[in-house]
């Protein structure tokens, strides 16, 4: 199949899936789900199958380092979401992403270190932003366009940044491709229709999600030169899986508790 028509296929059904998956177990559940890489990671299999594993795999280590700008979003998101409305937050996050990128690009670790880096941050970042979490509310309606134009964002986006991978180079994609598309949207829909505690809890969800993130292009980066596209990227799945699917449970265990 090309590539092309993959794209148009393989992103909108990902995101189709954590949609629904997210409406049925809520804000901070859908937040965890969608530090899968949703994005980042059909964009890393594009690259590599067009540009080749050694492209990809700079590609993922830069993916990796772009986990940082990620938290930065989150915490930006959670530090705004309280003072303003959902427009200004999420302008105030997607700097907070952008300056993180450039400051990045000069950021230059073996994989081992970057990856434990990145961890630490995390931490860091989930015990500064605990504080703002607050109780569920009761959930609202969404309306039945709001997964329509997920998908069509998220695909558009997944196709320009393949498209433009080969200009500005792999350090530079891996770097853009973790931009929190998909938990933007969701937490702009969660703030508008809910209030700034749900959008919270979205952006609280996907911290927890980035630590299964970080693994998935620790292991790629790492295998993709070893063992080719497939091998890796089965690897690098069943890492990221395995530990979303931990996240998940000891999130559903809080939740109940």
């Amino acid at each position: 199949m090309d590539t092309f028509a993959l794209k148009l296929l393989l992103t909108p059904t990902l995101i189709s899936l954590i949609s629904l998956a997210g409406r049925r177990w809520g804000p901070a559940i859908s937040g965890v789900l969608v530090g899968l890489p949703l994005t980042s990671g059909p964009i890393a299999f594009f690259v590599a199958l067009n540009q080749g594993v050694s492209f990809a795999s700079v590609t993922a280590k830069g993916t990796l380092a772009g986990t940082i700008s990620q938290v930065a979003f989150c915490v930006a998101y959670t530090g705004s979401a309280f003072r303003f409305g959902w427009m200004v937050s999420v302008l105030l996050s997607s700097l907070a992403f952008i300056a993180s990128t450039v400051i990045l690009q000069f950021l230059s670790l073996p994989l081992i270190p970057l990856y434990l880096f990145v961890v630490l941050v995390l931490i860091l970042a989930l015990r500064v932003t605990a504080k703002d979490i607050e109780p569920s509310s009761t959930a609202k309606a969404l309306p039945n366009w709001d997964i329509p134009v997920r998908m069509m964002v998220a695909t558009t986006y997944v196709v320009l940044l393949t498209g433009l991978a080969p200009r500005i180079g792999p350090h530079l994609t891996g770097l853009l491709s973790p931009f929190p598309l998909y938990a933007a949207i969701l937490a702009v829909f969660a703030h508008r229709l809910q209030g700034p505690s749900p959008a919270v809890r979205v952006v609280h969800g996907l911290l927890i999600g980035l630590f299964g993130f970080a693994s998935f292009f620790l292991v790629l980066s790492g295998l993709l030169p070893q063992v080719g596209i497939t091998a890796s990227f089965a690897a690098a799945s069943v890492t990221v899986l395995t530990i979303q699917v931990a996240a998940l449970w000891r999130l559903r265990r809080a939740t109940l508790s």
